[in-house]
């Protein structure tokens, strides 16, 4: 007779090797990203492919879990910061494809690489430019389905 013991199914945690499929939907029920339609997503926990908010509340989760988890702004994309919006001369802004028009998304050189810039307002000598993350101040509801979770390393 053979004794055979279950093992328990591996549970996500720090350094856990994570594959998954996602959705990022708003209030509205707005879906903003997906990787439904394609290959699903693979990441190691703590490795910055996700935002820790989403790995926190992964932590303790087993392959085959799926469900709709809310993340609130602050541990999503982050509130939003009114010193992140700034007034900048518009004769920086020329040579443009596009003419200058609120919701413009244009990058900027930024010591560490570009960084992207929502036009809000044209005035006649400004143009007001908001750096936050166009997802900031937004709760965010994260749609989750795992497929593997994978701690064979960390042993």
């Amino acid at each position: 007779m053979n004794n055979v013991i279950a093992s328990s199914a591996e549970v996500i945690k720090p350094g856990s090797r994570v594959t998954l499929h996602f959705s990022l939907l708003l209030a509205s029920g707005e879906e903003v990203d997906s990787t439904r339609d394609g290959d699903p997503a693979n990441f190691e926990v703590g490795d910055g492919n996700l935002l820790p908010g989403f790995e926190e509340v992964l932590i303790g989760k087993q392959a085959g879990f799926g469900g709709q988890i809310e993340i609130p702004a602050e541990h999503a994309f982050g509130e939003h910061n009114p010193g992140n919006v700034q007034l900048i001369d518009r004769a920086r802004f020329t040579g443009l494809a596009e003419p200058l028009e609120p919701g413009l998304m244009i990058s900027f050189q930024a010591p560490d690489g570009e960084l992207p810039g929502v036009v809000q307002a044209v005035y006649e000598q400004t143009i007001k430019v908001d750096f936050n993350h166009p997802l900031s101040g937004k709760d965010i509801t994260f749609d989750v389905a795992i497929i593997e979770v994978d701690n064979s390393h960390l042993d």
